[in-house]
């Protein structure tokens, strides 16, 4: 009996095994025929001794990051290698690329063969599951509710920006001594982004050090900051305890917790005490709390777009003002346009047509991109328009479940887009009257990224950095750089400096 079920045993893990063999030879044969109809050819793998775990180059990437280099060690392989390469690390097959069309591609001609993949372990402990970390019909949910709250109509009023500007102004010292201005927006842009969101501020400007308001802070910056590692990781991390990141997630996600909590008791309130026909000003929480009444989405989705919010505007700021700082031609410039509004406060219009700022801003998110690299999975065999062949231009057949990175930071330094000074800060390259003609780099500036999944708040961070740029100078008249060094990356989900942006400023 015990000889009769052995056999039984044998011969159906025989039939498995030929089953599965069977499987990867006529899907291997359908890709190669899939790869042929499509015209593709290999595109260049990159050396490495052997591509099954890639230990050398985790070994180097690991050394690169403790010393803030990783995303010029990304360019620094796309120099050697050109705009798209491919490499083996970690059991799976990845697709690097810094090809404006190819990025098109992924992001939006064929967004739905892509998808986000393992971004729910990596980020989920933090963000759980909203707009950036989610696909399908839950992601175009959470864009649905989220959009409303970027419209036009909701940013052109800049009275809330003035106030939280002014409790940034107080902190500036007036003795000329140095102060770290990235601390300082990092706490205005949290400031006005809850007040944003939640309809009123956490104020941490005004807070005193260990409140709530610096916990949350120092918690928050802590997690995001884990996130290029947890990300390099990919599903490993599951299995990694990493106890402090937990606690830092913790306090993030119990702050939420009791913000969503009180506005959904005044939501009830409100409705409560009101007529239905009473028009309510349009808050984040308002919208998502009367289409859903769990706190958990609630909490998720305000973290999300919390993030976005706060970090990307106070880190467009610290590096703009890292770069001012040591080109003082261009400081003059700006400060000369923004002299022609003589001291008046400029409202949405008026930033929009302040050229020499948008030049500025837009040669900042160059150099600094607010998201410097990214990635998706592709969900089905799919094509690159880019990358194979000797010439590089001929399609590149891509199997399914490819990570696909690409790097903004290292495309924006591209010298065959940008020029042979590609490497500087000069806004003047966005000027319409710019040697060679106007700079039209298309799919080659990409600062908030692109395709449906392009940022949404966009405009509103634009509008609060070029609101505060405008006050600060009309505030301030002399910036003096207290940094002897260059900047180097502070790499979370966002971009900042690394270093801080250590300045002094003068009264006019």
């Amino acid at each position: 009996m015990a000889s009769h079920t052995l056999t039984l045993i044998s011969i159906s893990a025989i039939l498995l095994l030929t089953y599965t063999i069977i499987q990867q030879l006529l899907r291997r044969r359908a890709a190669a025929q899939f790869a042929r109809s499509h015209g593709c050819q290999p595109a260049p793998a990159y050396p490495q001794p052997e591509r099954l775990i890639g230990l050398a180059l985790i070994k180097e990437s690991k050394a690169r990051s403790a010393k803030r280099e990783v995303l010029e060690l990304f360019r620094e392989r796309c120099d050697r290698m050109g705009p798209t390469w491919t490499m083996g690390m970690l059991g799976g097959h990845f697709v690097f690329s810094i090809d404006p069309e190819n990025i098109q591609a992924v992001l939006a001609k064929n967004f739905k063969d892509w998808g986000l993949g393992q971004r729910e372990h990596t980020w989920g402990p933090l963000l759980g599951k909203g707009i950036f970390t989610t696909d399908g019909a839950q992601w175009e949910h959470s864009r649905a509710i989220v959009r409303p709250n970027f419209v036009k109509s909701q940013i052109v009023s800049l009275g809330m920006f003035e106030r939280h500007i002014q409790e940034l102004i107080q902190k500036i010292p007036k003795d000329g001594s140095t102060v770290d201005l990235q601390t300082l927006f990092f706490n205005m842009t949290l400031d006005s982004s809850t007040e944003f969101l939640f309809g009123e501020s956490i104020e941490s400007q005004l807070t005193f050090e260990g409140s709530d308001a610096e916990k949350f802070s120092e918690a928050f910056d802590f997690a995001q900051h884990q996130m290029p590692g947890r990300n390099r990781m990919g599903n490993l991390v599951r299995f990694i305890p990493d106890r402090k990141f937990d606690e830092a997630c913790k306090i993030v996600q119990d702050w939420g917790d009791r913000y969503v909590a009180k506005a959904l008791k005044n939501l009830a309130a409100e409705k409560a005490e009101k007529d239905d026909d009473t028009k309510e000003r349009y808050t984040f929480m308002r919208e998502m709390a009367s289409q859903t009444p769990d706190p958990i989405q609630l909490r998720n989705e305000v973290l999300n777009i919390l993030l976005a919010g706060r970090d990307t505007t106070a880190g467009l700021l610290s590096n703009l003002f890292h770069a001012l700082a040591r080109n003082p031609r261009v400081w003059q410039k700006l400060k000369a346009e923004i002299d022609t509004l003589e001291g008046r406060i400029p409202d949405y219009d008026c930033l929009r047509n302040m050229h020499y700022l948008k030049w500025v801003l837009n040669e900042s998110l160059r150099l600094y991109p607010p998201v410097p690299t990214n990635a998706r999975i592709s969900n089905k065999d799919t094509v690159l328009p880019r990358g194979g062949g000797s010439s590089g231009q001929m399609p590149v057949f891509v199997p399914k479940d490819t990570i696909f990175l690409y790097s903004v930071y290292s495309m924006h330094r591209r010298t065959d887009i940008y020029g042979a000074d590609a490497l500087e800060f000069k806004p003047e390259r966005w000027s319409p009257d710019a040697p060679g003609g106007p700079l039209r780099p298309h799919w080659g500036f990409l600062p908030f990224n692109g395709g449906p999944r392009i940022c949404v708040g966009q405009q509103y961070a634009l509008t609060e950095a070029s609101y505060t740029i405008v006050r600060l100078l009309q505030t301030f008249g002399e910036l003096e750089n207290r940094d002897p060094k260059g900047w180097v990356e502070g790499y979370g989900l966002t971009l900042c400096s690394g270093d801080g942006t250590k300045v002094a400023l003068k009264l006019r």
